[in-house]
């Protein structure tokens, strides 16, 4: 099974270069809980904005049309179709996780999204495809808590795509 990851804000940005614009744990703690054990799948650029490490606990598939492309740590694939004949033969969820045109490709083979949005708005050039709701049924939303580490009023939400 797909499913795709993300933070926003209210603007639907979700990145500035190869960096988020913000700083909050929570969601980072989130993304975790969510993704643990597990596939998640990404971009180059995202990738490389995380210094190349790939994250504990989860296989990691670096997307990327370079085919001399190497990386520690992770496995390195070139298209789409490459990404969905691994998810046929895996057990578990694989988890679409950035960049915007990685999001463009998957979220049409998603079942799930699981999406933070920060009510605040950043500066940034990266953002989040258009995306119809209308195919998906929200099945869970809850607030995050602000506090001094998490200083933006923000809400996790859970879709689920209309059979």
């Amino acid at each position: 099974m797909f499913a795709a990851i993300w933070a926003q804000d209210e603007n639907r940005l979700i990145g500035n270069g190869d960096t988020m614009p913000w700083h909050l744990p929570n969601d980072l703690q989130f993304f975790k809980n969510t993704t643990e054990n597990n596939t998640i799948v990404m971009g180059r650029t995202t990738f490389e904005g995380m210094n190349k490490q790939p994250l504990p606990n989860r296989h990691t598939i670096v997307l990327t049309t370079d085919r001399d492309y190497q990386a520690e740590g992770v496995t390195v694939m070139h298209s789409v179709d490459e990404v969905v004949a691994y998810e046929k033969n895996y057990d578990g969820i694989v988890f679409i996780t950035g960049g915007a045109k990685v999001y463009q490709e998957f979220l049409p083979l998603c079942d799930i999204v699981y999406r933070t949005v920060i009510h605040e708005s950043f500066e940034g050039d990266v953002f989040i495809p258009d995306i119809d709701f209308d195919v998906w049924s929200m099945i869970d939303v809850s607030d995050g808590l602000v506090d001094s580490k998490n200083k933006y009023p923000h809400s996790f939400e859970t879709f689920k795509r209309k059979k």
